[in-house]
């Protein structure tokens, strides 16, 4: 009973997420370890889901351990150069065998229904076709790439008119040009372009791990585009990592909202990621996902949900909504993902240029985030706009949080003369200057 009702507070959670996605178009980028991962047929069976449930999806696929396999059988060395592979003529048509066997059988994993698997009924449309036109990647360093490629253009009526059909469309990583010379492109810098070029929502790129991590080995769940730029130019990052993060800063650069960098190990990744408000990868975006805002009329009942319970347990003096909306121009928000997780109210005293802080709550979910501290600072930095000069919070149970960042304990004496102290409650007064 317990699980049942786990999964049912999920499904109704995820809701919102299905909705917002509804008729997008989501790109979805599988290494060549990906479709070689023993995960993969979870994979599948995920983005048939995401099918059903009314997502424009496109899947673009590399194949390079495949490529290396044919090679190896063949007795044939290929190398690289900047992390790109020369493909030489004579190597074209290992590349084109590598790709057709993987779209082959990718085709047939995504045509799967048998009774009692996760396909059954899904009757998915797969289309795919020359919808890359490339060119020559040239000369780089004195090296010649031969036919290693990039993106000339890509026909994206063509693709929109099968998303509309309801068809997956499936792009490996090839293009062609005019000349009809076949060109083995990147599926990292591919799967990057067709996103832009689609006017996609999201691009998810599957890696080897959950995302990326930092110095201490600590998941980065979210970048900005110059983030993840800086990341890429100062840290040491694997060849897969650095391609992704790379092409989802560039994607993300040029016109789609986010990209998220997940694991092809761990079943279930692609749905978390999408479905979940925390995820469970690192996400690129342009502007912060974490937004601290002043507060809106739709934000009253996500404060309230936030305040009620500290009310309850005495931490806050009790509101009822019709004051709260009356207030609202005195509110800061924290908002991810279109959820309130962290509200502060700031009560302005102009005569005596201080500023009460009230209603400072944070999701219990992200208290050891550093979420108090960033919307404490924002609170700050707009007392200063106010041109106030000091702030003063009156808590019973928060003392040495606001003390371990710079306020001090005053006396009752030290409150705005029109500011009114219920002895009963008794709360403490601390003060901090802030100019």
């Amino acid at each position: 009973m317990e699980k049942t009702q786990e999964w049912v507070g999920w499904f109704r959670n995820a809701s919102p997420y299905i909705n917002s996605q509804r008729n997008q178009v989501l790109v979805i980028a599988l290494s060549g370890e990906a479709l070689l991962h023993a995960n993969l047929d979870n994979i599948i069976h995920d983005i048939s889901l995401l099918n059903s449930l009314g997502i424009r999806l496109v899947l673009v696929f590399g194949a390079r351990p495949q490529i290396d396999l044919i090679l190896k059988k063949s007795q044939i060395t290929s190398h690289f150069h900047h992390n790109l592979r020369v493909t030489e003529e004579h190597l074209i048509q290992h590349v084109l065998e590598a790709y057709g066997r993987v779209r082959s059988e990718l085709e047939a994993k995504l045509s799967m229904g048998v009774i009692n698997s996760p396909m059954h009924g899904a009757k998915l449309k797969v289309v795919s076709g020359n919808y890359v036109m490339a060119k020559p990647y040239g000369v780089v360093d004195g090296v010649d790439l031969g036919f290693t490629g990039n993106v000339r253009s890509i026909d994206s009526v063509s693709i929109h008119r099968h998303l509309d059909e309801g068809s997956l469309v499936l792009i490996p990583s090839t293009g062609y040009s005019i000349s009809g010379d076949i060109f083995n492109l990147g599926y990292e810098e591919l799967a990057s372009d067709v996103a832009v070029k689609l006017g996609a929502n999201k691009i998810i790129y599957f890696g080897e791990h959950n995302g990326v991590k930092n110095s201490k080995g600590q998941l980065i769940q979210q970048l900005t585009v110059k983030a993840a730029q800086e990341l890429a130019a100062t840290t040491n990052l694997s060849e897969q990592q650095y391609n992704q993060i790379v092409s989802s800063a560039n994607a993300c650069d040029s016109g789609v909202n986010r990209a998220h960098i997940i694991s092809f190990v761990h079943d279930g990744a692609l749905l978390k990621e999408l479905f979940t408000r925390d995820g469970n990868g690192t996400m690129v975006s342009v502007d912060d996902f974490d937004q601290v805002r002043p507060a809106r009329p739709e934000d009253t009942n996500g404060i309230l949900k936030l305040i009620q319970p500290l009310e309850e347990q005495g931490f806050l003096v009790r509101r009822s909504k019709e004051r709260l909306e009356t207030e609202l121009d005195y509110f800061l928000v924290e908002v991810r993902d279109n959820a309130i997780i962290a509200c502060v109210g700031l009560y302005p005293f102009p005569s005596e240029q201080a500023g009460e802080l009230s209603c400072f709550a944070v999701d219990p979910e992200y208290r050891q985030n550093g979420r108090g501290d960033r919307l404490l600072r924002a609170v700050e930095e707009r007392a200063k706009n106010q041109n106030l000069l000091k702030l003063f919070v009156l808590t019973t149970k928060t003392e040495q949080w606001f003390k371990e960042r710079g306020f001090n304990l005053v006396s009752t004496d030290s409150l705005p003369g029109d500011k009114s102290y219920n002895t009963n409650r008794n709360a403490k007064v601390l003060m901090k200057n802030i100019h």
